[in-house]
């Protein structure tokens, strides 16, 4: 037996499963959501899953489709059943647009190289292959197409050589113009001949965290190669220590990112630099190191401006033929050049344009002795010089180890200049526009012979000078290598210099110098310098962009017009309009490039454009041809200036919204104020348009039916005549009425065998619906008209009870509610149709119940809100007078006014069911005694004291509660004496969950022995415990509606709580101990003499025993029957 019902309850549980599962919608179809932001001539992938079907593993058939912006017609992609499914502007495409298919319930569509006009909304649907529809069959993705405007420039010379174990530094620009919120990744890569693969030298990647290659690994973590981000978009990698592996091409590769909706990140496009020739040259040596004496002389201490200087360091140590040192001259700490390990000399950058005039040499002159020249000395190569030696040692994989420095001495030297003429002039400062020219002149007095120019620089105000440009005596020109800019140097006079600097940057601000020296023969004689300082203004200081709109609120269908206003130096621009419509992402609509060139972005073609110049500024005019609400949205133009081959965005204009509104509606209509009829007569009510604001236009027309306290909608007929019945017009009425339209437009309600149910107000609402210019439907305000239909109903003797009734009952109780006739007995061949009606409490609603009708025939109207309610009620007719509703278990929310209507139905001649009369009943009024507040808790005053090491108690005992079924929560309070506010400590809630509230650690300890005894104990509580605790009790009862209700809340009486000491505490037992001790001593004392009397009487009870001799045992004592009188 117990078998077959687990089989039962197995097979129960599959079938509930099965019907829920066959409940609910299956189908899924999956795409990536959107919008979908790509770049034009990139690639386009959109990935579609279907899940949910019975058979999983069945081939399923999937079709594309795309809707292009501002069009509703759908266009055929591709499909993967019907090659010809596909537009014919899509099959010309060929392989260009492919679906590949991945798994049977899963495909890849794509398109290999994305056009502007590709964009749209892009649909996939899976072709369905089962009997029934259950769920979602298609799902859509929007595809944004945006122009590619990423830039990546290397200002570098295609092709580099270096010794190992020297620097390189390379940099690359990179910029986008993109208005999206897009990242960029910069990386370095270096490929090797002979390879195919490049190898990752560096990357700075989306979410800006810095990555090392490989092979590169090692050396990034020792700190040899850095990658830095200088300013807006340049990026620098260094490479210090370069070894011969380091051979190869060189490039920059920049990508740019965006982050899709669902949280993933994908690449829009990538550019890479031309390549750079990277060689390196080696040497091996053999290592080896010992101690190092250094000592440096100079050949003369004391010279004046022009005059050689030569500084000998010598090198002493043992085998010094066989070791190796690198050698370093200083002047004030810093360094000038360097002798590498393997005879290279380097020399910094402050020295660096001296040693290409040759005036700075050095060299290893013997195998101790190095030597530094400096030909042509000035002023500033005056103070104290020393030399630094390392001992260098060949590590096992060939690369140098550096030992520790050794220092020479402090040599002195003192530069004086011999008396000569010569100055310079200058401006003090210069100030120019972001990409604009630089021009500085440099004037020179007092000459006497032949002049050189040097151009030097530092960009802030730590660093040392560099070189620009210079001009030689013979006339001869040299640019500094890392100057990007265009450079000119002229001489337009004997005694003026002039430096010009194109296309000038922010970066560019600084300290310029001239320094101007005079020459004889071979040797320079003096040198004079003046500085001017250089400041770049930046661009958005220059150009101001403003949006304005003569109308920016306008009807559908008018024209507007929006005016970029740009402000500043006539520099080329380019222009962005863009788009923001509610909480939607931001759209180009057309970007205007400084060349002229303009990209539309998808169809837009109700935007034209014009331009305007005026000596002041430049006016962009973005003009909508009836615009629509398509066009309503937050507008912005956005101005780029492209300098020194970097994109460069402009602070965006302030938005203008642009409102379109629907027009005033011209509607007017013509109806019957009135309309008096018998009942169970047909009904036509008729509603004409008199005028419309076009006449192409359509209408869609709703047939309200006006209550004294509601509106029922009837039906409706929308703008393409689609006829739909009101949510609470039952079936068996729905055949009654029908709704026609016909010329002029005219509306006609028709209501056959009208009840005295239909009798009230119609109101005809008409909606004229219009088309916008890019042909969506749009509707005006509704306009309506009414008409008062009075029913005539026979003379008839039907009557209910008009008395207001009083019903009162308990929760839980069945209620019997009753709708009596007073009219004369009912003919048998009447027949009554009976509808209860029900207003809760609080509410104007009158809401239908049930309905049993004249045919036997019982409804229930949907009602979600009754629905609890309609289930526990029972119709009854005790009696032909009495009609009867029963309410089992009423609840607490049946409460309200409930009244019958009765209505009287009689077969006529044609056998068709006339109604004769209806009548209302009178108002039953319902209400419930909720459950009564029983609850009491034990008010007992106590006052406690405890010591600072004793435990107390605080109870909180229920005497009587209100049901037996209730539930408590408790909460305990404790407050300062002399003080009125109560302190939450600790609550136990009616679910029993404990929330402490004290704050008081884990000294509060609850207990519940009992259904009603609570009790709080405080465990070792400290002298700011004392005060006043009392607790606070609410009694929850659930309805049988599942709701927890209060009954009562009550409170008990307070417990005074005194703290002692430990001190205190013993002098308290001390004096306690004394009273008991004096309590057992009285004690002892009555024992004592309660003894001494007993032993007496045992005495005297032997004696007696003595001299009777009689036995007490019951058997020689024979009963009496009789009782003498002395008994």
């Amino acid at each position: 037996m117990l078998r077959l019902l687990s089989h039962f309850w197995t097979c129960l549980l599959f079938c509930v499963g099965y019907g829920l599962h066959c409940g609910d919608a299956r189908v899924l179809t999956e795409v990536q959501a959107g919008p979908l932001y790509r770049m034009a001539g990139s690639r386009l992938s959109i990935s579609c899953n279907v899940s949910g079907f019975i058979d999983v593993n069945s081939q399923k058939e999937f079709e594309f489709r795309v809707t292009k912006p501002a069009k509703t017609k759908v266009l055929n992609i591709i499909s993967t059943t019907d090659p010809d499914f596909g537009y014919n502007m899509y099959r010309m495409r060929g392989d260009d647009i492919t679906v590949t298919r991945v798994s049977p319930n899963s495909v890849l569509f794509e398109i290999q190289s994305l056009r502007k006009d590709d964009e749209g909304e892009y649909e996939c649907a899976v072709i369905n292959s089962e009997k029934i529809y259950s769920g979602t069959y298609s799902a859509a993705a929007l595809v944004k197409v945006i122009d590619n405007s990423l830039s990546v420039s290397s200002p570098d010379s295609t092709s580099l050589s270096f010794n190992e174990g020297e620097s390189l530094a390379l940099t690359c620009q990179a910029s986008s113009n993109t208005i999206q919120h897009t990242h960029l990744s910069v990386a370095w890569y270096l490929h090797k001949d002979g390879e195919d693969n490049a190898r990752l030298i560096m990357s700075l990647e989306r979410d800006f965290t810095l990555r090392s290659g490989h092979e590169f690994q090692g050396r990034y973590q020792a700190g040899l190669i850095r990658l830095d981000k200088l300013g807006e978009a340049a990026y620098r990698l260094t490479m210090d220590r370069l070894e011969v592996a380091d051979r190869g091409r060189v490039y920059c590769q920049a990508q740019e990112w965006i982050q899709d909706p669902d949280l993933s990140w994908y690449s829009l496009t990538q550019m890479t630099t031309r390549e750079v020739s990277l060689d390196v040259q080696g040497k091996d040596l053999v290592p080896d190191g010992t101690s190092v004496v250094v000592r440096l002389s100079v050949q003369q201490t004391s010279l004046q401006e022009g005059q050689k200087l030569l500084l000998t360091c010598s090198v002493d140590t043992q085998k010094l033929e066989e070791k190796f040192f690198s050698v370093a001259w200083l002047q004030a700490g810093v360094e000038l050049a360097r002798i590498g390990p393997t005879g290279v000399l380097s020399v910094k950058s402050d020295y660096s344009q001296r040693e290409k005039q040759g005036e700075l040499r050095a060299s290893r002159i013997g195998d101790r002795e190095y030597r530094l020249v400096l030909q042509s000395v000035t002023a500033d190569d005056q103070g104290g010089y020393i030399c630094r030696a390392w001992p260098q040692e060949r590590g096992q994989h060939g690369a140098f180890v550096q030992g520790a420095a050794q220092d020479s001495g402090v040599q002195l030297v003192s530069v004086s200049a011999p008396a000569s003429g010569l100055s310079v002039e200058m401006q003090n400062s210069v100030h120019v526009n972001e990409g604009g020219k630089m021009t500085l002149n440099c004037t020179v007095h007092g000459v006497k012979s032949h002049l050189s120019v040097a151009w030097q620089r530092k960009l802030t105000s730590t660093a040392a000078f560099t070189s620009v440009a210079s001009l030689s005596q013979e006339g001869v020109m040299e640019t500094a290598a890392e100057i990007t800019n265009q450079v000119r140097l002229t001489r337009p006079a004997a005694d003026v210099f002039i430096l010009e600097l194109d296309e000038v940057s922010l970066a560019d601000s600084g300290a310029y110098q001239c320094v101007v020296s005079e020459w004889n023969s071979h040797n320079k004689t003096n040198s004079q310098s003046q500085t001017a300082m250089l400041t770049v203004a930046p661009t958005e200081s220059l150009v101001s962009v403003r949006l304005i709109s003569r109308s920016n609120i306008v009807t559908i269908g008018d024209n507007v017009e929006l005016m970029c206003r740009v402000k500043g130096p006539r520099i080329p621009v380019t222009l962005t309009w863009i788009l923001q419509r509610g909480t939607s992402p931001r759209d180009n609509i057309l970007t205007l490039y400084s060349d002229g060139a303009i990209s539309w972005s998808g169809e837009q073609h109700r935007y034209q454009l014009r331009i305007e110049n005026t000596p002041s500024e430049r006016i962009y005019f973005l003009l909508i041809n009836g615009a629509s609400h398509s066009e309503a949205g937050s507008y912005q133009c956005q101005v780029s200036v492209f300098q020194n081959n970097v994109y460069k965005k402009l602070p965006p204009s302030n938005p203008t919204a642009v409102t379109v509104q629907n027009p005033e509606s011209d509607l007017t209509l013509t109806s019957s104020p009135a309309l008096t009829t018998k009942i169970n007569s047909d009904i036509s009510i008729k509603c004409s348009v008199n005028s419309s604001r076009s006449g192409s236009s359509r209408h869609a027309v709703t047939w309200i039916l006006q209550k004294q306290i509601q509106n029922i909608t009837i039906a409706n007929s929308d703008r393409d005549s689609s006829v739909t019945f009101g949510p609470t017009v039952e079936d068996v009425h729905s055949q009654r009425i029908s709704i026609q339209q016909t010329k002029g437009p005219s509306f006609q309600l028709t209501i056959r065998n009208a009840l005295t149910s239909d009798q009230g107000t119609y109101i005809c609402e008409v909606v004229e619906w219009l088309q916008d210019p890019s042909g969506k439907w749009y509707h005006l305000t509704p306009v309506s008209g009414t008409t008062r239909l009075t029913l005539i109903e026979p003379v008839n003797d039907l009557l209910l009870d008009p008395t207001r009734k009083w019903v009162t009952a308990r929760e839980g109780d069945e209620v019997q509610l009753k709708c009596d006739l007073i009219s004369d007995a009912p003919s048998p061949s009447v027949f009554y149709k009976i509808t209860w009606f029900y207003t809760s409490r609080g509410s104007p609603a009158v809401n239908s119940l049930l309905q049993l009708d004249h045919t036997g025939l019982l409804r229930y109207p949907k009602n979600q809100g009754l629905h609890g309610l309609q289930g526990r009620l029972r119709l009854s007719r005790p009696n032909p007078r009495t009609f009867g509703l029963t309410i089992q278990k009423v609840h607490e929310e049946d409460s309200g006014t409930y009244r019958c209507l009765v209505e009287q139905y009689q077969l006529g001649q044609e056998g068709h069911w006339q109604q004769k009369a209806s009548v209302d009943g009178g108002p039953i009024m319902l209400s419930l005694n909720m459950t009564e507040n029983n609850l009491s808790i034990t008010r007992t005053e106590l006052k406690l004291n405890s010591s600072t090491r004793q435990n107390f108690p605080i109870p909180c005992h229920i005497a009587t509660r209100s049901s037996p079924e209730s539930k408590f929560q408790v909460t305990w309070f404790w407050q300062e004496k002399n003080q009125s506010e109560r302190h939450p400590l600790f609550t136990c809630y009616r679910n029993a969950t404990l929330h402490d509230r004290s704050g008081w650690g884990q000294r509060l300890r609850f207990s519940h022995a009992l259904p009603d005894r609570f009790d709080l104990t405080v465990s070792n509580p400290t002298l700011q415990h004392a005060g006043l605790y009392s607790c606070e009790v609410e009694e929850w009862i659930l309805t049988l509606s599942n709701h927890w209700r209060k009954v009562a809340v009550e409170n008990s009486g307070y417990s005074i709580v005194s703290i002692y000491s430990q001190g205190e505490k013993g002098a308290v037992s001390g004096y306690s101990s004394g009273i008991w001790i004096a309590v057992l001593v009285a004690i002892l004392v009555c024992l004592s003499l309660v003894i001494l009397a007993l032993a007496l009487k045992l005495k005297r009870a032997k004696t007696s025993e003595k001299t009777a001799g009689e036995s007490l045992w019951m058997e020689q004592h024979h009963l009496k029957t009789k009782f003498n009188t002395e008994d």
